[in-house]
């Protein structure tokens, strides 16, 4: 009976390994996967990086605009400054502030693009008050690199109309100002000017970050395996020859 119990014992505990050991192994190749992933979009990421500069042109003649993310390109046009928008709670340097949003409406087109112009503190004795933001009148060159529409923070009810903002919808705001907005931004990259910061970060991958799970989650798996080898193979082995009349 004491052999059944404990053989029965033995299977529960092997079957038990078995499977903390091949879980923490599959996420630790899912992890893997995900790193091969990750290092994939860096590497387009930086081929777009590394194309010629878009002018007005070749960006109006994309279809797809979004295809040209992170592609630099230098714009013509003159902005429609009664349209600005600043998006509240935008850190940029750990201090909270404004993405300053305008439209740019393109020379040789008909469409404007969402230019995030840069980044702006906010007054924090009087929350209404917007700072001061020079915008020049006339065609003006803005240099930057394409990106997607501002990044969506959660909010509380619907989306405001006014100055201050949570979020912006393009499609949404291009029916606001009554004019074609493209489906992308241009995030601004000129050095800092006008009142405005622009430190953006750097677009990274975060591969690494995938490569210490996988680490955690295989040395877990080699924990499993060793500890289960060790207290019943090892273990009950030399108890059993220590026992053992010499």
């Amino acid at each position: 009976m004491r052999f059944a119990l404990l053989n029965y014992r033995f299977w529960i505990l092997t079957l038990a390994a078995v499977l903390a050991c091949g879980l923490t192994f599959s996420l630790g190749q899912w992890q893997l996967r995900r790193a091969a992933q990750k290092e994939a979009l860096q590497t387009a990421i930086e081929e777009q990086k590394g194309q010629l500069a878009l002018d007005n042109g070749a960006l109006l003649a994309t279809k797809n605009v979004a295809s040209l993310t992170h592609r630099p390109a230098v714009l013509q046009g003159t902005w429609r400054s009664a349209h600005t928008v600043y998006l509240d709670n935008r850190p940029m340097g750990g201090k909270s502030g404004f993405w300053v949003m305008t439209p740019l409406a393109l020379a040789g087109g008909q469409q404007s693009i969402l230019v995030q112009r840069g980044w702006v503190p906010r007054d924090f004795t009087d929350r209404s008050r917007l700072p001061e933001v020079a915008t020049p009148a006339g065609v003006v060159t803005v240099k930057g690199r394409m990106a997607p529409p501002p990044s969506k923070l959660y909010e509380m009810g619907e989306m405001g109309s006014g100055r201050i903002r949570q979020n912006l919808d393009v499609s949404a705001f291009s029916a606001e100002i009554g004019a074609p907005l493209l489906a992308a931004s241009l995030l601004q990259t000129d050095p800092a000017s006008e009142g405005l910061l622009r430190d953006w970060p750097i677009a990274t991958s975060g591969v690494d970050k995938h490569y210490g799970y996988a680490f955690q989650w295989f040395s877990l798996s080699a924990l499993f395996l060793g500890l289960f080898v060790w207290f019943q193979l090892i273990l009950p082995r030399r108890k059993k020859r220590l026992s053992q009349p010499s």
